[in-house]
């Protein structure tokens, strides 16, 4: 694992962080981490993330049992976004759909 050092200072100590399924790529959610999340899912493969909302340490799956599993971490140019592929189990969204992102505005097709 490459040592590389995020920018947790300019977003109030958070960092947005994009999930997504490691075998068909499709965005699964975003979320946020703090330096503590980002360390944890590091030391646990698991994903961990800041919850904005709780004010606190979430563990994905923890209640739920649909646990996220690292399988990749990429990071942006300025070091202040993540990309995350996982093997998700269950549903990504509270809403038990398995893409947080459902609901289509716009289509082409």
């Amino acid at each position: 694992m490459t040592d590389i050092k995020l920018d947790f200072a300019k977003q109030d100590g958070l960092i947005p962080v994009i999930v997504t399924d490691y075998q068909t790529k499709e965005v699964l959610m975003l979320a946020y981490m703090n330096e503590e999340s980002y360390q944890l899912t590091l030391k646990t493969n698991q994903m961990h993330y800041w919850s904005r909302s709780r004010q606190e340490l979430w563990h994905k799956g923890a209640t739920s049992g649909h646990y996220q599993y690292v399988k990749s971490i990429a990071t942006d140019c300025d070091r202040d976004t993540l990309l995350i592929a996982v093997e998700q189990v269950g549903a990504a969204c509270h809403t038990g759909a398995y893409s947080c992102f459902f609901n289509e505005i716009y289509s082409e097709d």
